[in-house]
Parts: structure tokens; sequence; C-alpha cells
């Protein structure tokens, strides 16, 4: 009986949990016939191995994702990337289990612990201090610093982790950090020389001048980059400023698409409040209304800029601006007066930067390579299928042809029977 109660204490405990990580308001309320079509996804029979139509889930996605059955659905997107790209990155960790890594210890422990207290202090499953919630994201965070030490700790990545922790355990949260940081490429904007998220700024900064060109123009003319506001967006994936109902469908988004989601969004963001940032005269106000006043969009807002991410497609700019932000880089070296050794030093660095750029395209292309090799192997076992599949038919359409006469002579074997019956004057058939 004490046992029974003590069970009973921790399934009450772990509902008030759930309570508690999920007080939040969506903003795209899932419809009952769109809960019962994920519903029926995620209780598919070896789902783990079955690799479902991408349409479907883009539409599903779309549709919007049921706040208590969110965390399975980011596992589930997570398998079905992992089932589309069989070939992992090089740069995939060290298979640790998490468990061996909680026992050792981190250099990182007193950033972490700072952070905890500032990692949505208002949020009732974080607000305690060193409570439930805090406790299991010092144990992600730690057991992260561990495995990743390039990375280590970086600020931003609590958010991250405190978002995943919202939705599902902290093993489990643990895990699809991982995935996010390695297998869906946030990991390069926290390395340490922060070259990434330069680049990154870049990056917006052009996408604004394409897309938003008079805004891109006013910003200029007062001087303000990308990195006084947008820096922030991109290394808590705006989980620090933005609602968290917000933030968990810009998470639905990135499992299913991947990083870029994050400059998908912040291009919708400026470009939906473009008047009002417009109407703003002083680097001041500009960049107190976009940190501020931008973040405190309404229900209806937040929907739009969801239902513009899913119809913008920028990756190729994306590339394009990563190559062209280098070439700009080299040639600010060769005109700048510097001497030989600093000159030296600079052009270490930015080749240091294109053989990782260029690693990760080898990489790329490896992986681009498999994908073929295993698409070519596929091909062929459907090409002979279909051969078999043929051969089949045609003995099928023989045995039927057959099968056709000899219900033809049953049929006039029949009236010749019926006609003796009826006058047996008439000779006998044949065959009788």
């Amino acid at each position: 009986m004490e046992k029974e109660n003590q069970k009973l204490q921790a399934s009450e405990n772990d509902l008030l949990n759930k309570r508690l990580k999920l007080d939040y308001e969506e903003i795209t309320p899932c419809l009952k016939e769109v809960t019962t079509v994920w519903e029926k996804i995620l209780s598919t029979p070896g789902r783990s191995k079955i690799k479902f139509d991408m349409e479907k889930m883009h539409s599903a996605v779309g549709q919007g994702v049921p706040r208590h059955h969110r965390g399975e659905i980011w596992k589930f997107l997570a398998e079905q990337y992992h089932l589309k790209h069989p070939f992992p990155c090089k740069q995939q960790p060290k298979d640790t289990p998490y468990k061996e890594l909680l026992k050792q210890l981190t250099s990182q422990q007193h950033a972490i612990l700072i952070d905890l207290g500032r990692t949505f202090p208002t949020h009732p499953y974080y607000s305690a201090q060193l409570g439930a919630g805090q406790l299991s994201l010092y144990n992600i965070l730690k057991a992260y610093s561990l495995l990743d030490q390039e990375v280590g700790y970086c600020q931003g990545l609590s958010f991250v982790a405190g978002i995943l922790l919202l939705h599902m355990g902290e093993e489990e949260a643990f895990n699809m950090l991982k995935f996010l940081m390695f297998d869906m490429g946030l990991r390069k904007q926290y390395r340490p020389d922060m070259i990434i998220l330069q680049i990154q700024m870049y990056q917006l900064s052009r996408l604004l001048h394409d897309y938003h060109r008079d805004l891109y123009n006013h910003l200029e003319e007062h001087e303000i980059g990308p990195s006084l506001y947008a820096a922030p967006w991109f290394l808590t994936v705006f989980a620090s400023q933005f609602p968290l109902g917000f933030v968990a469908r810009v998470f639905d988004m990135i499992f299913l698409q991947g990083s870029e989601v994050i400059f998908k969004v912040a291009l919708s963001l400026l470009g939906s409040h473009k008047p009002l940032i417009l109407q703003h005269e002083n680097l001041e106000t500009i960049v107190d209304f976009i940190k501020s006043t931008l973040p405190n969009l309404g229900l209806v807002q937040m929907e739009k800029t969801i239902s513009q991410v899913f119809e913008t497609d920028i990756s190729k700019q994306l590339q394009a601006y990563e190559v062209e932000y280098h070439v700009l880089q080299e040639e600010l070296i060769d005109s700048s007066p510097l001497s030989d050794n600093q000159r030296m030093d600079k052009l270490e660095k930015t080749n240091s930067s294109l053989r990782k750029q260029n690693l990760d395209l080898l990489e790329q292309l490896q992986v681009a390579n498999g994908r073929i090799q295993s698409l070519e192997a596929t091909v062929e076992k459907l090409l002979t299928s279909e051969s078999k599949l043929k051969q089949a038919t045609l003995a099928l359409e023989l045995e039927r042809s057959a099968l056709l006469q000899t219900v033809e002579q049953l049929r006039r074997q029949t009236a010749e029977l019926g006609s003796w019956e009826s006058d047996p004057t008439l000779p006998k058939p044949s065959g009788d």
C-alpha cells in the first residue's frame, strides 16, 4: 500500500509539473480534427522507421501543434530528419550517456548558475530558486558543456534548453538540444569566436536590403546594424523576449525546416512592423521599439508571422551572402594599412574560417553523395520490383484469357445440354 501511495504521489507530481510547464498561451489553438491527425501519426506502429510524406508534415505543422503533444511531435520530427539524412555529419559528439555526464564536474558551473535565475524568471516552473525547474535546467546545461567542450556554455543556451524542458523530460530535452545544436546547425553560432554570429547579422542586413529597402535605408541612416537588436533573437531563438506561445511555434518550424527559420522569422517581424519603425527618427527610439515594443505583438500578428515563414524560401540567398561576407573581409584586409604581421594574422584567421567552411561543404557533399547512392539503390530495387510486377501482370492476363475461354466453353456446353434436355430427340452433346 505504501508503494502504491508513493507511485500515486509521483504521478500527481508529474501531472502538476506538466501543468506548470505548459503554462503559456497558444497562438494557434489546435482544432479537434488537427489534434486527431497528430495523435494518429504519433500512434503509428513502428513510427521511428517510417518515412512520412513531407508535404503532409508541413501541412500538419502549419495547421497547428497541440501543446500537450508538442514534445512528442518534436521528437517525431527529429526521427523523420534522421530517416531522411541517414549519414550523420562528422561533427557529431561522442555518444556519452546523459547519466555519465551528470557524474562529472564542469568548469562552466559558475556561468550556468548565474544564468539560471535570468531564464524565464516569471514562469512558474523556473521561478523558484534552485527549484525542480532550475535544477533540471542546470543538469542539461552542465551535461552539454561537458559533451561539447568547444562551445561549453554560452549565454542564450539556457533559453533554448529551457523551452525544450517545458515540453519533455530532462534526458529527452538534453537529446533534443543535441539534435538542434548538431543536426539543425544551431551550434555554429555559439562557437567562442562568434564569427558565425557576425555572418548571420550580415546576412540579415542583406535580406532586409532585398525585401524591405526603405526600412534598410532608414536603419542605415541612423547607423543601426542588426547586431544592436537581433543578436539575442538568434542566440535565444527569440525565447528571451517573445511570448512563449510564439517561441513554441518557432521551434515547431525549426524542427521541421532547420535553423534558417530564425532568419525568416526575423525578416517577417521587421517587415510587418515597418510602418511603425519608420515613424521613429533617432537611434534610441528605433532600437527601443524593436527590443521592447515589437516582441509584444498580438495573436493575429504572431499568426501572420508564422504563416509568412511557411511561404518564404531564402536558402540560396543565405549561402550567397555568406560567400559575399568572406570576400568583403578579404578585400578589407587587402586595403587596410596594417603591418605584415597583422595582415598575416588576419589572413590566417580568414583562411581558418574558410577551411572550416570548406570542410562543412565537403561534409554536406559527402552526405549528398551518400543520399544519391541510397536513392539510386532504391530506384534499382523499384525497377526490379516493377519488372517482376509486369511479369506477374502478364502471367495473370494470360491466366485470365485462358479462364475466359474455359468459361465460354462451359457456357456453350451448358447451352447445348439445356437444348437436349428440353428435346430428347436431339443427339446428345459431345463429352456427356
